[in-house]
């Protein structure tokens, strides 16, 4: 499935051809039905294999994350701090966050920190399988297995390069979103449905110019001038430092942040103290893109 042939396949495990050809016959007997099709000199997966593959995959982040885990155990012993975050916080507000608990701890011994910035969905399962401590995620997934509260919510900012026509308005309407390109997030993104749910009574199309799934990428472009966009203003506190312009949008469009933890699981004295300090740093960040609004 990673590799689309039997040729790479066997290369990346070191074996020849005929027994990755050999092992999927017997897979596919052993299972009592066809996962690939022979097309055109090609193994092309069936709805089936494709369905198996979302739980192999699973698998895999489990093995993975015990390689890592058993790495950190054996560097580091047992004082650890195990951290996911989606990319929209992690990296920016978790990397404050962490100078933070620098500051907090003083001359204290500082823990190992593990810190992943992965998909919501890679969030999700790490916390659900114990491998993090905890995690902060987007609100785009399905919950189960997990505990969970809302570390944040804030209504989104309209991001711009400088010196743009709109950057003369402190509050950006619907209808103005519709005179420049538009930065989008990606159509599947519950932030980027919110927005087109919001702008459809004021019958406003966006002319987007390029979608992608990080907030990050939005602001980059913005600053560089490509266009405006919508995002959460969390994320835009590090590039309004570098200049890019934040506006407040008319609409409430908002962005949920997740604070995702192992169900049942009690947390060490030290991620609860980062939570805690994670939560100071959220409000100075509020503060601060609030004068930036202004």
């Amino acid at each position: 499935m990673r590799s689309s042939s039997t040729r790479k396949a066997a290369a990346l495990l070191h074996v020849t051809q005929p027994a990755i050809s050999q092992s999927l016959k017997r897979l596919e007997t052993q299972a009592g039905m066809l996962l690939f099709q022979r097309i055109g000199g090609r193994l092309v997966p069936t709805p089936e294999a494709r369905a198996l593959w979302v739980e192999v995959e699973r698998v895999f982040i489990g093995m993975d994350a015990i390689e890592h885990r058993v790495r950190s155990l054996r560097d580091f012993g047992v004082s650890q701090l195990e951290l996911s975050c989606f990319p929209a916080y992690g990296l920016g507000f978790m990397p404050r966050a962490l100078a933070r608990l620098k500051a907090h701890r003083g001359a204290s011994p500082w823990p190992q920190v593990s810190l992943q910035v992965l998909s919501s969905k890679d969030v999700r399962d790490r916390v659900a399988m114990g491998i993090s401590d905890f995690g902060l995620m987007a609100d785009e997934l399905s919950l189960e297995g997990i505990d969970h509260s809302t570390f944040s919510r804030f209504p989104g900012v309209v991001v711009m390069p400088p010196n743009h026509a709109l950057a003369r308005f402190k509050t950006i309407k619907p209808e103005q979103l519709a005179e420049a390109p538009f930065l989008s997030l990606n159509p599947e993104d519950p932030s980027h449905q919110r927005l087109e749910a919001a702008l459809a009574p004021h019958g406003v199309a966006l002319r987007v110019l390029v979608q992608t799934p990080y907030a990050a990428s939005v602001c980059e472009m913005a600053l560089r001038g490509l266009g405006v966009g919508l995002v959460n203003p969390i994320t835009a506190l590090d590039y309004a430092e570098r200049g890019l312009v934040v506006r407040k949008f008319s609409v409430d469009v908002y962005f949920t942040c997740l604070l995702a933890l192992p169900a049942g699981k009690v947390l060490s004295a030290t991620a609860r103290d980062f939570i805690s300090l994670m939560r100071q740093q959220l409000a100075e960040d509020e503060k601060r893109i609030q004068r930036h609004l202004r």
